[in-house]
């Protein structure tokens, strides 16, 4: 089979292959990773912004997130607003998976992922 390549002069994104060739990731998480690395660093990274840019809904996206996530793609943190309350989550995109960092992190992810 051939394979027919495109010169890239615009509109491109250059990423690691790592997580295309993870065989533990479903293709879904690989595409959504993908976009989320083709993403501006400035883009506000919300589940809810990710599937306004998709066909998958939320549901799907958070299913997504939580797989990246337990494969070290992913790092969540929630933010706290200056009154105490939980005011939104900060994401960290990785494009080679880093080392989970402690029991008490993953623990805390539980209130999204099931």
């Amino acid at each position: 089979m051939a394979v027919f390549r495109v010169k890239k002069t615009k509109n491109f994104t250059v990423m690691s292959n790592h997580h295309l060739k993870n065989k533990e990731l479903s293709l879904r998480s690989k595409g959504l990773l993908s976009v989320i690395l083709s993403l501006p660093d400035n883009w506000d990274f919300t589940i809810r912004g990710l599937a306004a840019i998709s066909k998958e809904g939320v549901n799907a996206i958070r299913s997504s997130i939580c797989e990246l996530e337990s494969a070290g793609y992913v790092k969540r943190r929630r933010l706290i607003s200056r009154s105490g309350k939980l005011s939104k989550t900060e994401y960290t995109f990785y494009e080679v998976p880093r080392q989970k960092e402690c029991d008490a992190e993953i623990t805390s992810r539980k209130n999204i992922c099931p």
